[in-house]
Formats: structure tokens, C-alpha cells, sequence
């Protein structure tokens, strides 16, 4: 074997000074077969001999021997002693560059160690612009697996490319940065390295200093400084560091791109408050702070205007705004739900969603503002008929939960009647049957308030959309939780009043159903079919 690896060895060096393909071919699949026999010993031949150093040529995209010489190096380099070879043959680049890393192949470099090797070497050498070039070529192929991005975070890389970014005055050498930034930036880790790094103040200056410009890569390069600031604040700890209590020079920098004049700043502050409202003590603090205001002037130009992104950035911050109790009278006290109505008639649906979401977190536990918002008939027709957007499940979810949310806050008879009125019955009842408990049981307390509050007006309604077959159904499937029988028997008992209805009851043999759960192991449901079963003897 080792005889025949020497002899390969030297054909290849003679047959890469001639060019002759067929028998480079022959001499590599040799080498392969020595590599996977004794890796160690031929690695060591393989240096002494000085193949190394031939095959950059190889790598080309157009050679057909490409893939295998990517295997050559990738086995090579399983040996710690060869790797700094590899990297002195000038091999990282080709192979980076060549695209035949396959992800396959990427992975077993990465598994090779090859992260921490490339990172040193942009650090020793970044005076040399090729070289530094070739380690962002290399980083952004590698950065895109999820797989190098903790080998990443075991370096330094973070720094490194801060003060790379630093040094550059040209616009493509800061986008070839920004490029391997980006996915590396996906990790929490590294987010937190990166802004550790100084990497924000480096994006706040290319803000301050493309944000007039009219040249197309100034709007690029905003674009993307703005876009990174963004991601970083998706980390918690990179977030809650730049917030500082409120106090943050970032912080208030990025706030006061709300206001600006320029649609992807205003679009990166929305998103930047959205990302800052992830926690109730930011949410409080930005309330009281008066970012609402901002927010609302930003949607106010965008009524008319109509920038659909950014209209769904400045919903989403005041969505996330509104989850604490304390923020909710005050955001509404600031008009926040007459400005939110202003984007009913969009045909958007990611809009339409974070408009449902910023009124259902609005109205929670607040009486006053589901009454006034469940008795707008303009409202409530258009819940009805995103209630039936089946191609946007999201809108559809959201319009019911609304619906369902506007009876069961305000508990109020006009309430009910508004959404019997504009056709809402039957989405509640459809809603009763959802795969999400949490959705099945708000449709069902809405309902049940519904027939406390004006059994009359729905018992109609209730008898088309098979409301009783559907409690049946509920009652009877072992799969449904303790909560959606218990919620299901309270409405059985609130639909007795109705001569139709308790007709259906007693057909469809409920009582047999409901005495076989006082046997049920939950206490709370075995309680209630206790108290229906006598509701249902008394009335048979």
C-alpha cells in the first residue's frame, strides 16, 4: 500500500506538470483508497512530498476532479497536524470558493475544526486585503449551518470583525462584512459578543451616515445596518443590555428613528419598540415614557400613505405594549384602538392580523372598551368576514378569538345582540370545535354568555350551526379536556330555556353522557355533571 501511495504520489506530481486529466484521476483515487486504509501515515506522506501545494489548481468549479480533491483535503485535515499546512497551501480559499462545498462537505470541515483555524487567520493576516477576503468568503459559506454557529461562538470572531468593519471606507467591503454578520448574528450567543464588541455603535454611525443619502448603496447600506440592529435585539441578553432600564443611549437613538423621515428607519424603530416590548417592566417604562405617541403618529401618515411594512412593524410594538394590565387603560385612554380602527379596510392580511392582535390584547379585562368595540357594527361586520378567511388561517384564528373576546370582557347583552346581529354565531360555534383548547374554550364561555344574556335572539342561530351536536360531540370524544367538558355542560344547562334546543338535548340522550362523567377523575367536571344531570331530571 505505501509503495503504490509513493508511487501515486509522484505520477500526480508529474502528471499535474503535464495535464494529462485521465491519470490525475487515477492518482487521487489512489490517494483516497491510502487516506481511508492509514489516514495519519499517508497525511504525513502526502506533506513531505509536497502534493499540498498542487492542488489549489484542482479546486477550480470547472474540474472535474473538484469533489474528489475536496474529499483529499477533508480527510487530510481530520489530523491536527495537518491543518495548519492545509491552510499555508492556500487550500481554505479555493475550497470555499469552488462551490463543490456541498453542505455535505462544509460539515466536515467544520467538524474538522477548520472555524477556529480561519478566525486566527483573519486575525494574523488582516493587513492583507486578498487573504482577509478569501476568510469573509469562507466565513459566509460556513456561517449559514447551524452547525459552525457554536464553533463561532467559541472564538473571537465577534471582535475580529468589528474592527475589520471599522477599518473599511469602501461600500463593498463593508457589505461582504454585513454578509457573514448577518447569519452569524442569528446566534444569541453571538449577539451578545457582537454588541459586547461594539458592533451597535458601528451600526448607529453607517445610520447617521447614509440616512440623507441618495446613492443606491447608501440605501443599501442603511438597510442593512438598520435590518442588524433589529436582529440583535431579538437576543434577550443583547436586548435587556442595550435597553438599560430606559436609560440606554441606544435605546434612545433607535427611538428616535420613529419619528424619522425615512420609510426604513421609521420601519426598523417600530420593529426595534417591538422587540424592546418583550418584557412587562420595558412595556411600562416605554408607556409612560411616551412612545405610544410616536407610534400612533407613525400610523396616522401610514393611513394614507400606506406602507404596509411599516404599518405592520408600529402594530406589532403596540401589540406587545398592550400585554402588561397597567399599559392597557392608559394605551386606550391614548386613543389607541380609534387609530388602530383606521386599518380596517386593509386588504393586507399580515396587517389585518396584527390589527385583531393589538385590539384583543386592548380590550383584555377591560369592560368599557369591549362594550364600545363589540357594539360597532362596522367592527364587528368585518370580524364576521375575516372570520371566514380560510386561505389566512391566522387572520381567521384571530377574528374569532376577537369576537369571542368582545362577549366575554364586556359581558354585555348589547354586545351579544351586535354580534348575533352581523352573523357571528356560527363562527363561535365552528370555533367550539378548533384543535387549540384555549380557542375551544373561549368560543364556549362566549357562547354560554350568549345564552345567559339573550337566549331569544340566538336560539336561531344556535339551532343552524348544529350547536347542540356540536356539545355532544364534546362531551363524548375521551380526547377533550377536563376544561372543554366542564365549559360544554354549563352551556347545555344555558340552552335548557329554549323548547327547540332541550329537544335536541333530550334526543341526542345527554343524560346518559353527562351521568358518565361524575365518575370523571377531574373533581371540577365530575362536580358539574352532577349539578347537570340534575338540571336535565328535572326538566325531562
Amino acid at each position: 500500500m505505501e509503495d503504490n501511495l509513493c508511487e501515486a504520489l509522484k505520477k500526480l506530481k508529474v502528471t499535474l506538470a503535464d495535464g494529462t486529466g485521465d491519470s490525475v484521476e487515477g492518482c487521487l483515487d489512489c490517494l483516497l483508497k491510502a487516506l481511508a486504509h492509514n489516514n495519519a501515515e499517508a497525511s504525513e506522506k502526502v506533506q513531505k512530498m509536497g502534493v499540498l501545494l498542487l492542488l489549489p489548481p484542482l479546486l477550480d468549479p470547472r474540474s472535474s476532479c473538484a469533489p474528489k480533491v475536496a474529499n483529499i483535503i477533508a480527510e487530510v485535515a481530520k489530523n491536527e497536524f495537518m491543518r495548519g499546512p492545509c491552510v499555508e497551501a492556500g487550500l481554505v480559499p479555493p475550497l470555499m470558493r469552488a462551490g463543490v462545498l456541498l453542505t455535505r462537505r462544509a460539515a466536515q470541515l467544520i467538524n474538522m475544526g477548520v472555524v477556529p483555524t480561519l478566525v486566527k487567520l483573519l486575525a494574523i493576516h488582516s493587513q492583507n486585503a486578498a487573504l482577509t477576503e478569501m476568510c469573509l468568503v469562507a466565513f459566509g459559506n460556513l456561517a449559514e449551518l447551524e452547525s459552525s454557529k457554536e464553533q463561532f461562538a467559541a472564538t473571537n470572531v465577534a471582535e475580529e470583525l468589528v474592527r475589520l468593519f471599522r477599518k473599511q471606507e469602501e461600500h463593498e467591503k463593508k457589505e461582504m462584512i454585513f454578509e457573514v454578520l448577518a447569519p452569524l448574528a442569528e446566534n444569541d450567543v453571538i449577539k451578545l459578543q457582537l454588541v459586547e464588541a461594539g458592533l451597535v455603535e458601528c451600526l448607529l454611525e453607517v445610520v447617521d451616515q447614509t440616512v440623507d443619502g441618495e446613492r443606491e448603496e447608501d440605501v443599501a447600506q442603511l438597510k442593512t445596518a438598520s435590518d442588524l440592529m433589529v436582529l440583535l435585539l431579538l437576543g434577550d441578553e443583547s436586548m435587556q443590555k442595550l435597553f438599560e432600564g430606559g436609560k440606554g443611549s441606544v435605546f434612545q437613538r433607535v427611538l428616535s428613528w420613529v419619528p424619522s423621515h425615512n420609510h426604513q428607519l421609521q420601519l426598523a424603530g417600530a420593529l426595534a419598540v417591538a422587540n424592546f416590548a418583550r418584557n412587562d417592566g420595558n412595556c411600562i417604562h416605554m408607556v409612560d415614557t411616551g412612545i405610544v405617541q410616536k407610534l400612533l403618529e407613525l400610523l396616522e401618515r401610514h393611513v394614507e400613505e400606506g406602507n404596509v411594512t411599516v404599518q405592520h412593524a408600529a402594530l406589532s410594538a403596540l401589540r406587545n405594549l398592550a400585554i402588561p394590565v397597567v399599559n392597557k387603560s392608559k394605551m386606550l385612554a391614548m386613543g389607541v384602538a380609534d387609530v388602530v380602527l383606521k386599518f380596517l379596510p386593509s386588504e393586507m392580511p399580515p396587517v389585518q392580523f396584527k390589527l385583531l392582535g393589538t385590539l384583543r390584547m386592548l380590550i383584555d379585562t377591560q369592560v368599557d372598551a369591549a362594550e364600545q368595540l363589540g357594539t360597532n357594527p362596522t367592527l364587528v361586520e368585518r370580524l364576521v368576514e375575516w372570520c371566514d378567511a380560510k386561505e389566512h388561517a391566522g387572520v381567521m384564528g384571530e377574528s374569532n378569538r376577537l369576537l369571542s373576546a368582545l362577549i366575554r370582557h364586556s359581558r354585555s347583552k348589547d354586545v351579544v345582540r351586535t354580534v348575533i346581529q352581523g352573523g357571528g354565531v356560527k363562527y363561535l360555534v365552528s370555533m367550539a370545535t378548533s384543535e387549540h383548547v384555549i380557542m375551544q374554550n373561549e368560543a364556549l364561555v362566549a357562547l354560554g354568555l350568549m345564552a345567559a344574556l339573550d337566549l331569544a335572539l340566538a336560539e336561531k342561530d344556535f339551532l343552524n350551526a348544529s350547536l347542540v351536536q356540536v356539545l355532544h360531540k364534546l362531551l363524548s370524544e375521551e380526547t377533550s379536556a377536563p376544561e372543554i367538558k366542564y365549559n360544554s355542560m354549563i352551556l347545555v344547562c344555558a340552552i335548557m330555556g329554549s323548547e327547540p334546543l332541550h329537544k335536541q338535548v333530550q334526543d341526542l340522550a345527554f343524560l346518559d353522557l353527562v351521568s358518565r362523567l361524575r365518575s370523571h377523575e377531574n373533581k371540577t367536571v365530575s362536580h358539574q355533571a352532577s349539578l347537570t344531570e340534575q338540571r336535565l331530571t328535572v326538566q325531562s
